[in-house]
């Protein structure tokens, strides 16, 4: 804790002044965390003074807008698209640092640019270098030659014993092809509370594991009302997920970077509104870097309109990664998006569709 406060003396993230009248003082509170590795070990004790945001209208953003000043003034660039991102140049080289509240990291193309920004850093501010990044929210991330492995697998098994589903067979797909879920008005209630807390621990796991995005994303629609025939296929991708752990994503090194997405969709799949869902993922060379499953908004007369609309989806997401590659120098002509209805094909080419 008095660490804590020394660091906000040296890097002046306040300014003290008499107290205003007539106006509300928010107070503080201490927020203590044990910063674990992929074993779960503890590496560090975190404490932190934070505002209570409950009683205020706005919290400043001091310790971005100090970071972020004091990188501009040493030579970086901000990120047009992602303001987190900062990028530095050398020739051809880069260095990129991506900040996430008060973690930093940081690559370059030359080793010795991310030395001389750990001494540079080290110098301004009172930080800890854990050396080459393998574990981070939660993602284990292993380097190889042949490229680099991320999974989510320590997060999975504590999700085992959160829920207490740690017993039971495993299946070999997250939902079975031959049952539709749908609102199921005459199934037996159940209370929401821990079924909402299993699908917003599923949907932060869908961030490595796109195998399970979609059942998850049908079974996050039940959230209210909640039936057992609901709880039955949450169940169902934990005993999938059991026999999956250490399922994960692997990203080849490759120098072919091309940017290009895939698009396709359930025709009238939700049987309670005979509405679409669609599903796209986009690929940047041969590694998978982003995914979605979305119900349509509206229920489509035919399924060229469907996928036109589920190619819509796709080709949104596509140009904010263009814009946001774009940040990391990288520049795209050209970006296919595959899909397999001719019909939607034909509309998107004709002049003026949109």
């Amino acid at each position: 804790m008095q660490e804590k406060l020394n660091q906000f003396e040296r890097n002046k993230v306040w300014e003290l002044v008499q107290r205003p009248t007539h106006q509300n003082v928010i107070g503080t509170k201490w927020v203590f965390r044990n910063k674990m590795n992929e074993d779960g070990y503890v590496v560090r004790n975190k404490a932190r003074l934070v505002a209570k945001g409950y009683c205020q209208e706005e919290a400043p953003c001091a310790w971005y807008d100090r970071l972020s000043s004091f990188l501009l003034q040493n030579g970086f660039t901000r990120g047009k698209v992602d303001t987190t991102l900062f990028v530095f140049e050398k020739g051809q080289d880069c260095l990129l640092v991506q900040i996430y509240v008060d973690d930093i990291i940081f690559g370059a193309t030359n080793e010795s640019l991310c030395k001389k920004f750990s001494k540079l850093m080290q110098g301004e501010f009172e930080m800890s270098i854990f050396g080459e990044l393998n574990f981070f929210l939660d993602f284990k991330l292993s380097d190889a030659k042949e490229g680099i492995y991320i999974s989510q697998s320590k997060y999975t098994k504590e999700l085992f014993k959160k829920f207490g589903i740690e017993e039971g067979r495993t299946v070999s797909t997250p939902m079975a092809t031959n049952i539709k879920i749908d609102k199921d008005e005459k199934g037996k209630s159940l209370d929401e509370s821990k079924y909402r807390g299993m699908i917003g621990s599923l949907l932060y796991l869908t961030a490595s594991r796109p195998d399970i995005i979609h059942v998850v994303c049908l079974c996050a629609r039940f959230q209210s009302n909640l039936k057992e025939s609901h709880m039955s296929f949450v169940k169902r991708i934990f005993r999938y997920l059991k026999g999956t752990i250490q399922y994960g994503l692997f990203y080849p090194k490759n120098e072919k970077f091309s940017l290009k997405g895939y698009s396709d969709l359930d025709y009238a799949g939700n049987i309670d509104d005979w509405k679409s869902t669609s599903g796209s993922c986009q690929f940047l060379g041969d590694c998978l870097v982003s995914w979605f499953s979305k119900k349509q908004n509206c229920v489509s007369l035919s399924t060229a309109e469907a996928e036109y609309i589920s190619a819509a989806f796709c080709c949104t997401q596509l140009l904010w990664m263009k814009q946001t590659l774009a940040d990391y120098k990288c520049s795209f002509e050209y970006v296919p998006i595959f899909c397999d209805n001719i019909s939607a094909i034909n509309i998107a080419q004709k002049p003026g569709s949109s």
